[in-house]
Formats: structure tokens, C-alpha cells, sequence
């Protein structure tokens, strides 16, 4: 595996961890339909939660949740609409983004941006 799949895969734990501690629900990991992903769906209450995970090693170049572009975005309110139809959910859903940097030095930092876009606004 290339070093940019395994930091996506601790990201990816860190993150469900996270949302885990927070009182969440992982209802689904790495779920797909057609050409899009959707890293983790989560619930929180009544409410399914679609989760992109971003992780970078670095900053330098910006935050990683700076790097989620509205094609991305219209991508994954696609999947939202695709899962919540086929598990046939009537109630509200949110778009979070969990924004980690893994650094060589060992040090973490994670970011909880809860409501952090809603596709198409």
C-alpha cells in the first residue's frame, strides 16, 4: 500500500474513534454507490451523519478540510441521498468533516467540524 492509503486508514480510525467517544453510532465505513464515497456514516440521534475524513501530514499547504471542493461535496450529497432512500430514512441528515494531520513527530491534531457544508448552498 502507498503511504498516502495508510495515513487515509489511521485517519479513518482516528476518526471513528473519535465519533465513537463523542456518542455516535459508525453505521457504515468506506460506504459506496457509483463513483462516490462516503468514509464513514454515522448516526447521532434520529440524525444519519455523512462523515469525510481528511488527513494530511502536514499543513503547509492549508488545512485539510480546505481541500473538500464543491464537486466533492455534490458527490457526496449524492451518496446521502442514494443511502437514505435504500434504508428508507425520512429524518435529517448533517455533513461533518473530521480534519486530522498525523505529523512525523507522532503528534496529532484533530478537528470536529460538525455541519461543516451542506451541497448545493
Amino acid at each position: 500500500m502507498t503511504d498516502n492509503i495508510i495515513l487515509g486508514q489511521k485517519g479513518e480510525t482516528l476518526a471513528q474513534q473519535h465519533l465513537e467517544a463523542q456518542g455516535l453510532t459508525i453505521r457504515s465505513k468506506n460506504w459506496r454507490t457509483g463513483r462516490a464515497e462516503v468514509d464513514i456514516i454515522a448516526q447521532d440521534g434520529n440524525t444519519i451523519v455523512f462523515v469525510e475524513v481528511k488527513t494530511r501530514s502536514s499543513d503547509r499547504f492549508g488545512p485539510p478540510e480546505f481541500f473538500i471542493t464543491p464537486q466533492q461535496q455534490r458527490m457526496l450529497a449524492g451518496a446521502a441521498s442514494v443511502y437514505c432512500e435504500k434504508i428508507e430514512h425520512p429524518g435529517e441528515i448533517r455533513f461533518d468533516v473530521i480534519s486530522i494531520i498525523l505529523r512525523d513527530d507522532g503528534k496529532t491534531k484533530l478537528e470536529y467540524l460538525k455541519d461543516a457544508f451542506w451541497p448545493g448552498l
